[in-house]
């Protein structure tokens, strides 16, 4: 197995997630998926960045979890370049706070879905969100993650 991560850190923020964990959940992810290998960049950003970006490329003005921009390899050119995913630790933080979720398994599953959507995978369609949660489900389950669309009372 051949998981590159480039790890940037543009966060001040406490209580992130380790490279090591970061590989953890992207190895898992490919060796679910039955790829041998892959790259990817993972650069966790303050929610200034993330807006900008946002409003750059989505047309949305705040910030989000997660931003995934797949690599598009020109004509001729084979790389095992997947793409970046740009997350915002504080939105991943508030977001686990409301859910009642542990932030080390939200931090894995906003980085497992990041992955998915830079492998092609989508959830505008409803027949699309059923199977992507369906494989972010089998990922973390793999990773004792409890399934994170379960509600929390």
């Amino acid at each position: 197995m051949n998981a590159i991560i480039d790890l940037q850190v543009a966060s001040e923020a406490a209580d992130l997630p380790s490279e090591a964990q970061f590989q953890q959940w992207f190895s898992t992810t490919l060796k679910h998926l039955k790829r041998d290998s892959g790259e990817i960049t993972v650069r966790i950003v303050d929610e200034d960045e993330s807006q900008q970006l946002n409003l750059n490329y989505r047309g949305k003005d705040k910030p989000t979890n997660v931003l995934s921009f797949p690599f598009e390899a020109p004509p001729g050119i084979e790389l095992d370049l997947l793409g970046d995913l740009v997350i915002c630790a504080a939105v991943v933080a508030r977001e686990a706070e409301q859910q009642h979720k542990s932030l080390h398994h939200h931090w894995a599953h906003m980085t497992v879905h990041g992955i998915l959507h830079l492998l092609g995978y989508d959830h505008m369609e409803e027949d699309e969100a059923e199977q992507m949660e369906s494989v972010e489900i089998a990922i973390l389950n793999q990773l004792a993650i409890d399934d994170p669309y379960t509600l929390r009372e």
